[in-house]
């Protein structure tokens, strides 16, 4: 049996297997099509930024707590003390290889084909909450910061927070084009490094942070996303490379060298 070759990295017009693009891809489509048409169509490679290790440290102890009540088919006693006991971890066979955000093209990830552009979206998420009351899922998605400011509460109204509410309106169009009944709501776990605590943080042995743990509930908006998707389409197959956004930091770095160069 013909295997057939995966279409991913750069875009090859000539390869009709379902171009895979991540959340992430998409995300950067959004915020300048200029940056996403250099990377997927002329391989650029830009600059790299370091990984956020203790984002990624909370997200394993979250998964590794809520895995414990998802064995037990229970929801978690934070959730039960918020008010959120009729929500549990979502058990699938396929769970731990939706988390994978990396290389999901294999069976059982999370991803779909839109098969009117040809595009496969997919990405890893963080966790699944089964309602008890609706028998709904909740999409949920963990974040990590530490504010600033003392006494101050979590929103989802900062401006670069639309990437992440992007993020969850992808994740529920995928999880539903997989057939399962997911809710408009989907909520952010967030962790609050708490830097204005009195409590002690260096040990005569180790040190220890607290965080502070917000629940952030979100109605979901789709409507972007399918003419997003046609748009991304069509800048694959362009010959010409679109303007970058005026906000783009790399347009205008790549403007300013310009100039420069000009002037020498």
């Amino acid at each position: 049996m013909l295997k057939v070759k995966r279409h991913r990295g750069v875009f090859n017009p000539n390869n009709s297997s379902p171009y895979e693009l991540s959340r992430t891809r998409v995300e950067n489509f959004v915020r300048c099509p200029a940056c996403f048409y250099l990377q997927q169509v002329k391989k650029v490679t830009f600059p790299s930024i370091p990984g956020f290790n203790i984002n990624e440290a909370t997200d394993v102890l979250l998964k590794r707590d809520f895995d414990e009540c998802r064995a037990k088919g229970a929801s978690h006693p934070f959730l039960k003390a918020q008010g959120y006991g009729h929500l549990i971890p979502f058990d699938h066979e396929d769970f731990d290889l939706w988390t994978q955000s990396l290389h999901f093209g294999a069976k059982g990830r999370f991803h779909t084909i839109h098969e009117e552009t040809n595009l496969k979206i997919g990405g890893g998420i963080d966790d699944v909450w089964l309602n008890t009351n609706t028998g709904k899922l909740h999409i949920v998605d963990y974040k990590s910061t530490s504010l600033k400011t003392a006494g101050k509460n979590i929103t989802l109204d900062d401006p670069w927070k639309i990437s992440y509410k992007r993020q969850m309106d992808l994740y529920v169009w995928v999880m539903r084009r997989k057939g399962f009944d997911v809710s408009d709501i989907g909520y952010f776990l967030y962790c609050d490094g708490d830097r204005f605590t009195s409590n002690s943080f260096l040990g005569s042995e180790s040190a220890t942070m607290q965080f502070k743990m917000s629940i952030l509930p979100y109605s979901v908006r789709l409507e972007w996303i399918e003419p997003t998707l046609f748009a991304i389409q069509e800048t694959l197959y362009s010959k010409t490379m679109p303007r970058h956004n005026e906000y783009c930091e790399y347009g205008k770095f790549l403007e300013d060298v310009h100039s420069a160069a000009r002037v020498l």
